[in-house]
């Protein structure tokens, strides 16, 4: 039976190896597209089985490619593209969760598109980064040398999107704000394709990331993509996919066009399980989304790649991971791997090229799938080959029992026992981290004004818009972890709505009656606060306070503060001096 520290042994072995690409085969230098959708389980295909959705050109990728069919991500946004980008589990790269202050990666971590940039690559990244939206987080100071994306988990409902709707909404080009024209999804293979097309030196190999917030809700999509499932199911989300297919497809033609296909490696995967259309079709897998069941965190993930002889297409069915794909995609472009920090062993993933190129069985092993708000021990999955210990006491075969239906605990208790030890193990390398909250920066030169939103409050969950609209966060609402990079003199502007909505503090903010889709939306709760007479600000030991007006949008207040790590703490109060909400929106400015 074999050990934690067996298997601790054999994933340390496993990233001290040399990569597997030689140094003659370096001039091929393969290019790298990876496209990740949002919130599309692994029944979401024709490919797969689902008996309503059309998606040819999804389908025949898949045909195309490599098929790793026990692949496996964050059972939510945030931690899968965390792990994506570092190669290493969430809860030790701090990306654990969607909100709360735990979107960010910790400093020093090396990341894929730095690592590709360094030797050589061009990188660029359209979509949804998710990863946090100031300054040292957002993509462009991860390695990506262009940017086009949007800001929090998605456009219309995400709290510092709000109301920006999918259709001529907005999107951050290089940190500046620009408006566009059309659907999201079409902004971003556009701007993805446009950026392939564009390249100076046709010779540079590029790395380009296509992380897609389709069909992530809010479902809204065009007519033409639409009408072939009215009446057949969740008609938006299937729409949203009919288009992602569409430009998936489009893409893969571009490639032959601009005679990229053969030397590039496409990578299709999915960020996490089924929402929308699991009740259509889930692939026979259980729950879904946020869930450590199968259908939560398993996806799929197709590699193709003409000239890396990867073999005939096919299906491996190793248990894999997203984390597996950096060190992976080091070997195959004979890019060097980083250099990993002191204890990381453990929580990376392993090189899947021997497994791709040689067919070639990596080392048994386990790992640990996990994210979480405020993380506990065992709210988790722990895979091992064909067992499932879901929360530390549920035990599933999936090789017999594919739905997860019976829980086999008690009758293997030898493997409840290996998989636990291992688990508890894994777990002292991450638990004392997790109070560690990871600051966003104020008064950098890199981003010189910074407007914070509650989606970023310490363990409190406030990144919808909804959330702002019924005052969550109690009377005082949360408090940002950040860090003053100049002392001197800041402004910092707190408001109750979004800048762009223009509403006064007071207000009970409505939004348009209909999305641009010209389809109707639900009325959704709002809480007014016309008694408001006082602001307040703690920051850096300091309170400061001022008259506030309900009539008026903002307030406007000063501190000198110290350079250093320090909370931010801002609220709303009645003439009696009684809190009323959270300022959900501060923008903080260096003035001196």
């Amino acid at each position: 039976m074999w050990t934690s520290r067996n298997i601790m042994a054999l994933l340390l072995v496993g990233f001290v190896l040399p990569c597997s690409i030689g140094a003659t085969e370096l001039a091929r230098r393969p290019n790298v597209i990876i496209v990740m959708t949002d919130d599309q389980g692994l029944g979401d295909f024709s490919c797969t089985g689902n008996p309503v959705l059309k998606t040819p050109n999804f389908d025949a990728f898949a045909k195309a490619s490599v098929r790793l069919t026990d692949f496996h991500v964050s059972p939510m946004c945030t931690p899968t593209r965390g792990q994506l980008m570092t190669g290493l589990a969430a809860l030790r790269n701090g990306a654990t969760s969607v909100t709360a202050g735990r979107t960010f990666l910790r400093p020093g971590i090396p990341t894929m598109p730095e690592r590709f940039a360094e030797a050589g690559y061009k990188t660029g990244i359209f979509g949804k980064w998710h990863l946090g939206d100031h300054y040292p987080h957002r993509p462009m100071d991860k390695g990506f040398q262009e940017c086009v994306y949007h800001l929090g988990w998605g456009l219309l409902h995400s709290t510092p999107e709000f109301d920006w709707p999918l259709v001529d909404g907005r999107y951050f080009h290089n940190g500046s704000e620009k408006r566009f024209k059309g659907h999201c999804t079409d902004v971003w293979f556009d701007a993805a394709t446009a950026w392939i097309k564009d390249r100076k030196d046709r010779a540079e190999p590029f790395f380009c990331y296509i992380p897609t917030n389709a069909p992530h809700a809010p479902h809204i999509e065009f007519d033409e993509y639409t009408k072939p499932y009215l009446g057949k199911g969740p008609t938006d989300f299937f729409g949203m996919i009919a288009h992602l297919d569409q430009r998936f497809g489009e893409l893969d033609r571009l490639l032959t066009e601009e005679q990229l296909k053969d030397d590039t490696i496409v990578i299709f995967m999915t960020d996490n399980g089924g929402t929308a259309g699991v009740s259509t079709f889930n692939a026979g897998l259980r729950a879904g989304k946020t869930t450590y069941y199968d259908g939560g965190h398993r996806v799929p993930c197709w590699i193709r790649w003409p000239n890396g002889n990867l073999g005939s297409p096919r299906d491996i069915a190793t248990p894999t991971q997203n984390i597996d794909l950096f060190p992976t995609l080091c070997d195959l472009c004979g890019v060097a791997r980083p250099e990993w920090r002191t204890g990381d062993a453990p929580y990376l993933g392993t090189s899947l090229a021997p497994l791709l190129t040689s067919m070639k069985e990596i080392p048994d092993r386990m790992f640990v799938v996990q994210y979480g708000q405020i993380p506990q021990m065992f709210d988790c999955c722990v895979v091992w080959g064909k067992w499932r210990l879901v929360k530390g006491l549920e035990l599933y075969d999936i090789e017999a029992d594919r739905a997860q239906k019976v829980n086999v605990a008690d009758s293997h208790s030898e493997v409840v026992r290996a998989m636990r030890s291992y688990y508890e193990e894994w777990w002292q390398g991450v638990e004392p981290g997790l109070t560690d909250f990871i600051p966003i920066s104020l008064g950098s030169k890199q981003q010189p004004v910074v407007e914070l939103n509650s989606g970023d409050w310490e363990n409190i969950y406030a990144d919808n818009s909804g959330f702002v609209r019924e005052a969550v966060g109690g009377p005082t609402g949360g408090m940002w972890h950040v860090f003053i990079e100049t002392a001197g003199e800041y402004e910092l502007t707190l408001r109750r709505w979004p800048e762009q909505t223009k509403a006064a503090i007071g207000d009970k903010y409505e939004p348009s009656e209909k999305s641009p889709s010209n389809r109707p939306r639900g009325k959704e709760k709002t809480v007014g606060f016309p008694s408001v007479a006082t602001a307040r600000l703690e920051i850096a030991g300091t309170t400061i306070h001022a008259n506030a007006d309900p009539k008026l949008p903002s307030v406007t207040l000063r501190a000198t503060l110290p350079a250093g790590k320090t909370t931010l703490k801002a609220w709303f109060t009645d003439a009696d001096g009684i809190a009323l909400c959270g300022a959900f929106y501060v923008t903080v400015r260096l003035i001196k």
